[in-house]
């Protein structure tokens, strides 16, 4: 059994596995199919038997489906998860219809979710975003009182700007930062890592593939009812140019015996020990090939390489991770 090592999210914060496993696509978010619940439960399971001990949720992933999922999972094994939910998104049918961050709906929301997980508290409660419909002091303040009343242990925030994250923490301690971030969506290293790395934040970093442009699978054009092709990343001249770039990632993979998904996620996880790679599984199959890419190591040369070719900007288009 190999055990994922153990990192402090956030400065003095608690400790997390260094990889965390995102549960969303073992829901129906967007009224897509729901992946066999079986398999999903074994794989946050064996997830867990090898130190994997990060699950992300949201309350609003399959309408509750997800929290359900996850409470089946560690029933039983409750301290063996640390369990992290963002709230605060208002689906119907399949969309998104905005954003409820009102005090009175997150105490709402809350209790909801403890009661489909099973438990007393939830380790990290984040807003999934800020719309600014609703003060910050508000939304940020509730947390902190449910923190005071034990259904919280630490405040999480998710997909904000530099300013916005300065704000939440000077109302109440920032734990961790959840965001996007790739070798193909580096924005973020301008201003938002330096402002959380300053405060002390941890970094909880999504889609390291970059919605699957850095698998090294992604061919053009892609079919018109894919989802990719509403961003300009994935449409005409943008996606056969950004592709070109994804085969240096390729080469690289092969000759260092991994899977370009491999490097993406090992990319990340290089970029310090405050930053936690956040990998989407839904089967055990996944759990192998995602912990080793935790062990790979770049020589300076190959670092360089992999930082030119994927400079800032180098990815044309944009995705929904620039809004």
């Amino acid at each position: 059994m190999t055990t994922i090592k153990r990192i402090a999210l956030g400065e003095n914060g608690p400790l997390v596995s260094k990889l965390g496993l995102g549960c969303m696509r073992m829901s129906s978010v967007w009224g897509g199919p729901v992946n066999d619940e079986s398999e999903s439960i074994a794989t946050i399971q064996e997830a867990l038997d090898n130190g994997i001990n990060f699950l992300n949720t949201g309350d609003f992933y399959g309408s509750g489906h997800n929290e359900l999922l996850v409470g089946k999972a560690i029933k039983g094994r409750r301290d063996d998860a640390f369990i992290s939910v963002k709230f605060g998104a208002i689906f119907y049918n399949g969309q998104m219809l905005g954003l409820d961050l009102r005090p009175v709906a997150i105490k709402n929301f809350i209790n909801y979710s403890l009661v489909r997980l099973g438990i007393d508290t939830i380790d990290l409660y984040q807003p999934c975003r800020m719309d600014g419909s609703v003060p910050m002091e508000d939304i940020i303040g509730t947390v902190s009182d449910l923190i005071k009343e034990g259904k919280v242990r630490h405040l999480g925030v998710s997909e904000i700007t530099p300013d916005q994250l300065r704000k939440a923490n000077s109302i109440y301690p920032v734990t961790a930062l959840e965001i996007g971030y790739s070798l193909a969506d580096r924005q973020i290293e301008t201003e938002l890592l330096p402002v959380a790395k300053e405060l002390g934040i941890g970094v909880v970093a999504f889609a390291n593939t970059a919605e699957g442009l850095l698998t090294g699978e992604m061919k053009a054009p892609l079919a018109a009812s894919s989802y990719h092709s509403h961003f300009s990343r994935f449409q005409g001249d943008n996606l056969i140019k950004n592709l070109e770039k994804v085969e240096v990632l390729k080469t690289m993979a092969k000759e260092k015996g991994y899977t370009p998904t491999q490097l993406a996620i090992a990319w990340v996880n290089a970029q310090g020990d405050h930053i936690m790679p956040l990998v989407s599984m839904s089967r055990r199959t996944r759990l192998p090939e995602n912990i080793q890419a935790m062990d790979i190591v770049f020589t300076p040369e190959e670092m360089n390489t992999l930082n030119t070719q994927f400079s800032q900007g180098a990815i044309l288009g944009g995705t929904y991770l620039q809004r």
